[in-house]
């Protein structure tokens, strides 16, 4: 499954293309329009991350052209932009966009944006549900669900994102600086103790599941315990 950024920030771009290699996708970047253009004569992409803000043509001009040809109109679009006014986002998803991401985001807000656009152009192309049990913890990606010993947990999404982080990489240690690039976004500009007050609250709302997640000391966190992880 192909994905293409139009993004003229070098470091933004490479960000975005490493999590989504990272998590399983091929990708291609493109600083320039007349760059991707290029690229959509040889390869159509499953879905396009489109910046709006960018040199040659406006992001949303392009899309305007996108879904005015048929080879292209059903490509899902995602807008990747700094700009967060209401009307700036209606004015998007009125042109034809499925989504809109406002800078700065997570590395897991993206993905799961991407995958819940993907399933909802082609079903069959993404797996609909991913499951984790670590003994009497029970998180469902998909649904947004987490359980201890049956009982509902509500999470906030930030901590949802970072339990999820710790369950997709079991035995990985993440330094603090880990956390805020993965959760937070390359932008994040707040202190690294932001990441030890979620831990902690994490770990409060968990119950006697609290301890799987572990302080290495000196480097980060991990989550420990055996679990079993299913895609269904």
């Amino acid at each position: 499954m192909m994905i293409y950024l139009l993004e003229d920030d070098e470091n933004i771009r490479n960000f975005v293309l490493y999590a989504l290699r990272n998590s399983g996708f091929s990708a291609e970047g493109f600083e320039l329009p007349s760059e991707f253009w290029n690229r959509l004569n040889t390869q159509l992409p499953s879905l396009l991350l489109l910046d709006v803000m960018l040199p040659e043509e406006d992001g949303l001009e392009i899309l305007k052209k996108l879904k005015s040809r048929e080879n292209t109109k059903n490509i899902p679009v995602i807008m990747l932009t700094a700009k967060t006014t209401e009307y700036d986002k209606v004015i998007g998803l009125d042109g034809g966009a499925d989504d809109y991401i406002s800078k700065p985001f997570g590395t897991m807000e993206l993905i799961s944006r991407i995958k819940a656009v993907l399933r909802r152009s082609n079903p069959q192309e993404i797996d609909n549900k991913t499951e984790f049990r670590a003994g009497n913890l029970y998180v469902s990606t998909s649904e947004h669900i987490v359980t201890v010993s049956g009982e509902k947990i509500a999470l906030t999404f930030k901590e949802f994102e970072l339990l999820c982080l710790f369950l997709r990489n079991r035995g990985k240690v993440f330094s603090r600086d880990n956390i805020l690039q993965e959760i937070w976004g390359y932008e994040f500009d707040g202190e690294s103790r932001t990441v030890d007050v979620h831990i902690r609250t994490l770990r409060s709302k968990l119950k006697e599941c609290g301890n799987l997640i572990e302080t290495v000391r000196g480097i980060g966190y991990k989550i420990g315990g055996a679990y079993d992880e299913k895609n269904i």
